[in-house]
Order: C-alpha cells, then sequence, then structure tokens
C-alpha cells in the first residue's frame, strides 16, 4: 500500500497542508484530497491506532471546507442525500425500485453498474409500527431507532427488533417524526446539513430524554453517530451528551439489562461492522450469541470494503472488491450453507450478499428465530409496572 493511504500517511499530509510548507494550498490541495478520498472513514484508526487518530473525522471535515461553494462528485448527492431521496422514493415503491435498476439512472448518480440498489419496501417501518397497538402498555418504555437504511429498504428488520423487545416485555416506542443521524450527510463532509438533522433529533427527542427512555438502534453507524459525531458537534448541549450516553445496539441494551434468549442450536460466523468495532461494545454480539448456545466465530476481517456509500461510487467499486476479497468473502463463500451469517450493517449486508449470494442476518433476527424455534429460558425482563421500574 502506498504511505499516502496508511494512516499515518494521510496524518502526515494533513500536518503538512496546515504548516503550509511544502503544500500551500490548504484546504483545497489535491494531493490531500486524493489521499483522505479512499479512506473508508471505517474508524478503525481510532480504534487500533496507537495514538487513536480519528481519520473519519479529519476526512469529514477537510471534504466539508473542500467542496464549499464547489459542486461534488454525483455520488455524494445520491448517497449523502439517501434519507431526502427514499422519503419521496417511498410514496411510490415500485415505480423507484424500477428506476434504480437501470444503468442509466445508476450513471447519472455515480453509482457503480455492477452494483444492485437496495429494494425499496412496499411499506416503511414507520407506517408499519404507526398502525399497530401498543403492546405492553404501563412497562418501562424503550425508544427504537427506525435508521434510515431499515425504515425504507429493509423494515423487516425492525420489525423483529419490535417483537424482540416486546418478548422481553418493554413498550416499544419511536420517534414522533421521521428523523436521520445525519450519517450518510457526514460521511460526505456535508457537515451544515449533518449538524441541522442532529439538531432535529434533540429537539424531538427531548421528551423522551426528560423520561429517560434509553434509545435502541440496528445499524452500528446511526449508533455510533449518537456516540461519537453527536456530543462532538453539540459539545456545550447537555441534551447531547445525555443521549451519547443513552444509546445503545440493540444486543448491548439487552445485555445491559440481563435479557437471556431461548436456546438456539445453530452454527453461525460473526463479520462485525467497522464502527460497531471501533466505537461501540463490539462483544454484546458475541455474548448475546453465547447466551443464546450458538456455536459462532467472529471473523478478524477488517472492513468489509463497502464502508457506506464508498463501495456504490462508481470510481472505488474495484477498491471496494479487493478490500473485500482479503479476507471477508472468501471466508463467506467457504462457510456451510446452514451456518448464519451475522452481521449488523447495511453497508456490510449489502457487500456480502451482492458478492457472495448469501443471506445475512442482524443480530434482531436471530434473537426473533430463537423466539420462535428455540427452548425458552427465563421469563421476560420487564413485566413490572412503569414506577415499579423506575424506582429501582
Amino acid at each position: 500500500m502506498e504511505e499516502q493511504h496508511s494512516t499515518r500517511g494521510r496524518a502526515r499530509l494533513l500536518f503538512e497542508m496546515l504548516r503550509g510548507d511544502s503544500l500551500k494550498k490548504g484546504w483545497r490541495d489535491e494531493a490531500v484530497h486524493e489521499a483522505l478520498d479512499l479512506c473508508l472513514a471505517c474508524k478503525g484508526c481510532k480504534r487500533d491506532c496507537p495514538v487513536s487518530v480519528d481519520m473519519a473525522t479529519l476526512k469529514a471535515e477537510f471534504m466539508a471546507r473542500y467542496y464549499k461553494r464547489r459542486l461534488r462528485p454525483r455520488a455524494a448527492y445520491t448517497m449523502g442525500l439517501i434519507w431526502w431521496w427514499s422519503r419521496i422514493a417511498s410514496v411510490v415503491p415500485g415505480a423507484a425500485n424500477l428506476l434504480l435498476r437501470s444503468n442509466l439512472v445508476k450513471k447519472i448518480g455515480g453509482i457503480a453498474p455492477q452494483r444492485e440498489m437496495p429494494r425499496y419496501a412496499v411499506q416503511t417501518f414507520r407506517s408499519w409500527f404507526l398502525k399497530r397497538q401498543p403492546v405492553n402498555a404501563g412497562s418501562a418504555q424503550v425508544m427504537l431507532w427506525p435508521d434510515t437504511f431499515n425504515n425504507y429498504f429493509y423494515p423487516h428488520l425492525l420489525q423483529a427488533a419490535v417483537r424482540v423487545l416486546e418478548a422481553a416485555g418493554y413498550c416499544v416506542k419511536i420517534p414522533p417524526q421521521a428523523l436521520c443521524c445525519g450519517r450518510p450527510l457526514y460521511a460526505e463532509g456535508m457537515l451544515g446539513q449533518a449538524r441541522r438533522q442532529l439538531n432535529d433529533i434533540l429537539d424531538s427527542l427531548g421528551a423522551a430524554t426528560e423520561q429517560g427512555i434509553p434509545l435502541v438502534g440496528l445499524e452500528p453507524s446511526c449508533v455510533a453517530s449518537f456516540r461519537d459525531e453527536l456530543p462532538e458537534l453539540f459539545n456545550a448541549d447537555e441534551r447531547a451528551h445525555y443521549l451519547a450516553g443513552n444509546t445503545y445496539l440493540l444486543t448491548e441494551f439487552l445485555r445491559r439489562e440481563g435479557y437471556h434468549p431461548p436456546q438456539l442450536a445453530r452454527r453461525a460466523l460473526v463479520h462485525l461492522h467497522c464502527h460497531q468495532h471501533a466505537s461501540l461494545h463490539a462483544d454484546a454480539d458475541r455474548e448475546m450469541l453465547e447466551r443464546m448456545g450458538v456455536e459462532h466465530r467472529v471473523l478478524d476481517a477488517g472492513c468489509c470494503g463497502m464502508a457506506g456509500s464508498f463501495g456504490f461510487d462508481a470510481k472505488k467499486f474495484d477498491v471496494s472488491l479487493r478490500i473485500g476479497e482479503q479476507q471477508l468473502l472468501p471466508a463467506v463463500r467457504a462457510t456451510s450453507a446452514d451456518t448464519l451469517i451475522i452481521t449488523n450493517g447495511f453497508s456490510c449486508k449489502e457487500q456480502i450478499t451482492q458478492t457472495t449470494g448469501r443471506r445475512t442476518w442482524n443480530m434482531a433476527e436471530v434473537l426473533e428465530l430463537a423466539l420462535k424455534d428455540g427452548e425458552p429460558t427465563l421469563a421476560p425482563i420487564h413485566s413490572v409496572p412503569v414506577e415499579a421500574s423506575e424506582a429501582r
């Protein structure tokens, strides 16, 4: 690997840029842009680098300044604005899916023609949830985060999470309005828009925050946004710090609450999302699988190569595949057909499915599978009134 594409090389270029001796164009320097453009923003360096260099944050800041009052690559608008595109597409999902199959549309959007765009669901998760009657009313409440990817593309994953949380005895709520954590914007360096979306979240979840209701999500990159970017962008806002400390992945939350799922006699191969490895508690998935009795192996394969929008970009498709083929994809192909391939990330799911043809499982689905096919262990955690729960 060329030095400029290593964490050390990128950090050195940024240092030289800020010093202004050898790199004199500052935030518009092409050498720095070239080096950071191929950064996956996986946050791996934040955890694995001896000095915890957060290159993902540095990349976002650089791209924000580099493209200030400039047009961005087409793929940045296609994927960075995916929340807005998805809101429109959800009105006519059939027509949207037909358009997204067109190579001409992909070309216009800067998307690699080899990539399959995920299909919009006929019904969003929010629409499904709002038509339901409350379950476990009067029990402890939990707020489930309907992230953009699962809300519009894979609502069955959020539905599985609802059923798991309700089986554990919780009353599940969702935010009062459609929101996005801003991760797609942040990844493209669209920091102003990302900040506005996060501010909307703080305002919308204000009542839930005051009541101490925890927030639970399925998409690691979204949960990482609440843990990392939210308190960084709103350092003086107490609501941001409270939310950062009270947002969990599903398995993190269930582990904290002492949930013991039914036993499930299955084998699994686990690939951890990069942000789950870097910013969250990666061992929560392992512990929940152990509680279910699932025989499992956790891969140490690094990034899947898709890295959010990175692998969809026509200019980065080949790099994306080379990264995936280093360890992850060969390991998946070598795994027996009856082994569950578990990964929580939207991008990881797309990379694995599109390159190997294997079906992937989110931990919410695995936990629901245990409820359906497993052997019961303990009663639900929360079957007591809210007042009694709060008094603990």
